[in-house]
């Protein structure tokens, strides 16, 4: 009798067809077919309004970083899926009350470091040796657990009570923008995307996200924690993509209320996103910067993305 191939090549043998029923039932009495490991590479897929849909356009592309993983290529159709879904994850978002949104970002920074070595291993896979790795991980936790923290003190740091002439109070609100769209930096890779998606978040905005294109992993599995974190549906949406292809769309869609790119200045989206009077940021940090987490921790990303409204109330006489 011939002697039986490797489980590997004998399950591809079944898929073609190319096994006998007798053949099947004898290997299965024997104990094999349920002992035989089977491989489950990971998809990286897209993250719109929690859930995890692949690109509508079905492309893929390969990131310079790690040319042997397909990763979902996301199409101007996605962005306006997740716009869709940031715009329904606004009102749950910023209804919810300033301590609730802390906690929730908290619980984040708790299933960051719950899921520290898979989140160490994609950023692995996108190039970092395993001390950085290490590294930018515990700066991520950081910056979340920071954030959090600020969630329930913006209206204090931001909003007023005003003096005012007559029988008034007058009160400066803080209120969101709405949705906002991100371009995070190539690199680095997860603290990229965080450093600019939680200040909008702690403001009360909602998030369309472009990752890293040469170092996707670690942004995209970012959207599993969100999924686990009790993050509302829609309050953060990640894509991935050429950012050639996809920043000239965020800065033109017409629902999207304001934009924060990482990078130096660009004459081209500012020009398309003055089209709708888009408030556009850019964060241009040195290489430097975006590794030291006391650089990071600032008003200055939730300030430009929050709204003052004025309140009046009567005084009793």
């Amino acid at each position: 009798m011939a002697k039986d191939p490797a489980p590997i090549s004998f399950i591809q043998d079944v898929a073609r067809g190319r096994v006998s029923s007798a053949r099947l039932r004898r290997r299965h009495r024997c104990g094999t077919v349920s002992a035989m490991p089977v491989p489950v590479p990971k998809t990286y897929k897209l993250f719109v309004g929690g859930k995890f849909p692949r690109s509508e356009s079905g492309r893929s592309f390969q990131p310079t970083s790690n040319p042997a993983i397909n990763v979902a290529r996301g199409s101007r159709k996605d962005l306006r899926d997740a716009v869709v879904a940031a715009r329904a994850g606004l009102a749950v978002w910023s209804g919810s009350a300033a301590y609730l949104r802390g906690q929730i970002l908290y619980r984040l920074a708790e299933m960051l470091e719950s899921r520290r070595d898979a989140m160490q291993r994609e950023l692995q896979l996108g190039g970092l040796s395993a001390p950085l790795a290490k590294r930018e991980l515990d700066t991520a936790i950081s910056l979340t657990i920071w954030y959090a923290g600020l969630c329930d003190k913006v209206q204090s740091l931001l909003g007023s009570q005003n003096a005012v002439q007559g029988p008034f109070f007058n009160f400066s609100m803080v209120e969101p923008t709405g949705v906002v769209g991100v371009i995070a930096p190539d690199s680095p890779s997860l603290v990229g995307v965080l450093a600019l998606t939680l200040p909008l978040l702690a403001g009360g905005n909602s998030a369309v996200v472009l990752v890293s294109e040469s170092a996707p992993f670690a942004g995209l599995a970012l959207g599993e924690v969100c999924a686990s974190s009790d993050v509302p549906a829609g309050a953060i949406n990640v894509l991935s993509g050429l950012r050639s292809e996809l920043a000239p769309q965020f800065a033109s869609h017409r629902d999207l209320d304001g934009l924060l790119v990482a990078g130096a200045p660009d004459a081209a989206l500012t020009q398309s996103a003055a089209d709708n009077c888009k408030r556009v940021r850019f964060c241009y940090l040195s290489a430097a910067d975006w590794s030291k987490v006391e650089r990071l921790r600032s008003l200055t990303w939730v300030e430009p993305f929050v709204e003052l409204k004025t309140l009046w109330h009567p005084v009793a006489q």
